[in-house]
């Protein structure tokens, strides 16, 4: 895995997307919308949008991101993109670098936006640790984009790349405590909801979690990313010999 290859992967990666307005308009338009149609639809019910806006900022980036990178991922694997790409002297490291370093920077610029639109125009204020909620936002998208291109392989079309998110996000959303806290959760339950990614994000946003609790839940996303993406670079495989 060298640098330099893997910035070039990364660049070709961000050049498509600068091309694509709708996607750009997803990434960056959708969560921001969602965040700011919650803080309207509890204009009148004060502190409800305190409560339940930061922990929506480890959800959104991540559910996004993942349609994303998984489909756009998958549209290089089945466009023969990726097969010309292994047919060249470049490691399999280098690719899978080179998208997450793409859709990580995609993330942040996401991540950077909700978070700046929530705590101003939305009127969010700050709810324990004040960094907390800018870097689970962001660690959220990375989440997603890891996810997106590990499980890209499992699909052999757009469509199904689609399916994934209800198959892969909606059980994580339900127990994630954003609903039902996982207290209250049956045993069999809260054993699964307790190794999930996203309840790490939702833990991390917790009002009373410590400086510790926040930077462990951080660490337990970090290690998620670092196994998603290995996934993704053992699932790059050539189809034809």
């Amino acid at each position: 895995m060298t640098r330099r290859r893997t910035l070039i992967t990364a660049q070709r990666i961000l050049t498509q997307l600068k091309h694509d307005p709708r996607t750009i308009g997803l990434v960056l338009a959708v969560p921001a919308g969602l965040v700011g149609l919650l803080a309207w639809s509890l204009l009148h019910r004060p502190g409800q949008f305190n409560a339940l806006g930061p922990r929506l900022l480890g959800v959104f980036p991540l559910t996004v991101m993942f349609l994303v990178t998984s489909v756009t991922t998958l549209r290089e694997r089945t466009s023969g993109t990726l097969e010309r790409l292994l047919t060249l002297p470049v490691a399999k490291g280098d690719i899978i670098g080179g998208y997450a370093v793409a859709f990580s920077l995609v993330a942040m610029v996401q991540s950077a936006l909700v978070a700046l639109l929530s705590y101003t125009v939305f009127g969010l204020h700050h709810v324990g640790i004040p960094w907390r909620s800018s870097l689970v936002a962001l660690l959220s998208g990375l989440l997603g984009t890891a996810f997106g291109l590990a499980l890209s392989a499992l699909a052999t079309s757009e469509f199904q790349a689609v399916q994934f998110m209800p198959a892969f996000i909606l059980p994580q959303l339900l127990l994630s405590g954003l609903f039902v806290p996982l207290g209250d959760l049956p045993l069999g339950l809260r054993q699964v909801a307790d190794v999930l990614p996203m309840s790490a994000a939702i833990r991390a946003l917790q009002p009373n979690e410590t400086v510790s609790g926040a930077l462990l839940q951080s660490a337990v996303m970090l290690g998620y990313i670092g196994a998603a993406l290995c996934v993704g670079a053992l699932t790059l495989r050539r189809r034809q010999p």
